[in-house]
Parts: C-alpha cells; structure tokens; sequence
C-alpha cells in the first residue's frame, strides 16, 4: 500500500492566495490610480480625518450608518468632544447616526439630484478612486457648476476643497473619435489654495482614511482579530501536518 500525500503545499498556496486577495479587496486597488496609503488604524488620521468631513462634506453628504456615539468610542473622543467639536445640528444627539445639514429635497433642488449617503463609498468605489476622485476636479466653465473631474466626468458634485486645493485647469490632447470632446491629459495648478499640494494630499488622505473606517466600524476590531485568526490557522496546519505524519508512519 503507498503511503497517502497530504498536499501541503496546496494548501499553504490555497490559504496564502485567499489572504493576498482578501488583503487587494479590502485596499480598494484601481490600475491607474494613485494609491490612497490609507491607515486605518492611525487614530490621529481618523481624527483629522472625521473633522475634515464634517466640514465639507456633513453639509449635504450623510452617514448613516455611523453613530456619534461609535465614531467617539472608535476615535478616542469623549461625548463632549464630539458634540462640541464634530456634531454641528443643534437637534444632533449623541447616540444618532449623522445626518447632513441639508435635506434631500433641498440636495434635489440645488444639484438636480439628492447628494448620496457615503457611508459605502470608501467599500463601493474603493479608497483609491475616492482619493483620486479627490485631487481630481478643475474648472470648467461649461459645466453648471464651474467644475468637472478627470474621475467622475460630468459630476453634479462642486468642488468644495477649492480654498484648500487651490483651482486647476485642464490640458487636453485630441479626441480619439471624431465628434468626440478633446481627452483631458493633465491638470495644472495655475491658482494656489491655502494648503501646498503635499498639504493636500495629506488632508485628502485623512478625509478617505476616514470614510474606509466610516463604511466598515468594525474594521479596526476585525484586523486586530484577523491577525490571530491566522496565527491560529498556521497552527492547526502545523498539528494537522503533525497528526497526518504519526498517523500514516506505520502505513506502508
């Protein structure tokens, strides 16, 4: 009788193809993109991070499925900090979730539709297309809102980081089809905002930072758990190897 194979090679590509997987889902990746170098579990980012979005973006953007209360436990902040520092509705409570400063109805009126809730947008998109999304805007006169994206072409959204970014203009190459709108190729920065571009960038990635914890509370709890979760799956592969040798030693 020969003596049974355990494929342990397999298995450890299987577990280590599973991992690296997992590990590109969760980054989000986009070719083409520039990476977002997120770090969620930089309590100092989030921070900077949340008090970004709840100046820019609370005003017409919701998360509705983060709490004050969670997002307090999560940051290190206390009630009062929140409420004082983050929450700007005078009806906001501390254990709601975050509502926007402007209502669907009025979002409807001023852009043509209501501004989405990005309580998924990090998980939906990925974070490095909402960090590129991001430093991605530049005048366009022709748009009716005085801007347009390299990202998203033709967004409803204006650029509400103008004062930090600065404005950029587009240089465009030729269409690849006749009739076509010229591609843009480039954007320059040709009217400086109050923050140099490393400035921004560093603000833009607290912001994404913020919405990929934003879209998944949890997650710092689940990669402080993963960690062992494989440190004990590496275990039981070595003992299951262990067992499948003292089992098949006398079996010729």
């Amino acid at each position: 009788m020969t003596k049974a194979r355990f494929p342990m090679r397999r298995f450890t590509s299987l577990l280590f193809g599973l991992v690296v997987s997992a590990s590109v889902s969760a980054a989000g990746g986009h070719e083409g993109l520039a990476p977002a170098n997120t770090q969620v579990a930089n309590k100092a980012m989030l921070q900077r991070g949340a008090a970004m979005y709840m100046n820019y973006c609370a005003g017409c953007h919701s998360l509705k499925y983060l709490r004050y209360s969670r997002m307090a436990e999560d940051l290190g902040l206390t009630e009062e900090q929140v409420m004082e520092n983050l929450a700007f509705s005078d009806t906001a409570k501390f254990g709601e979730t975050i509502n926007a400063a402007m209502t669907p109805k009025d979002g409807a009126a001023f852009f043509g539709k209501a501004p989405p809730d990005l309580s998924l947008s990090a998980r939906s998109r990925g974070v490095d297309w909402v960090y590129n999304y991001l430093k991605s805007f530049y005048v366009d006169p022709t748009s009716a809102t005085g801007w347009n994206n390299t990202i998203l072409a033709n967004a409803s959204m204006p650029h509400v980081l103008w004062e930090l970014q600065g404005s950029q203009s587009a240089h465009y190459g030729e269409a690849k089809e006749a009739g076509a709108s010229p591609a843009v190729e480039s954007l320059e920065l040709t009217t400086p905002g109050l923050l140099s571009p490393a400035e921004y960038d560093a603000a833009v990635r607290d912001l994404v930072t913020f919405l990929e914890y934003a879209a998944e509370p949890a997650i710092l709890q689940r990669q402080a758990i993963g960690v062992w979760v494989l440190l004990y799956l590496a275990l039981f592969t070595l003992i299951a190897w262990l067992l499948k040798q003292e089992y098949w030693k006398d079996v010729h």
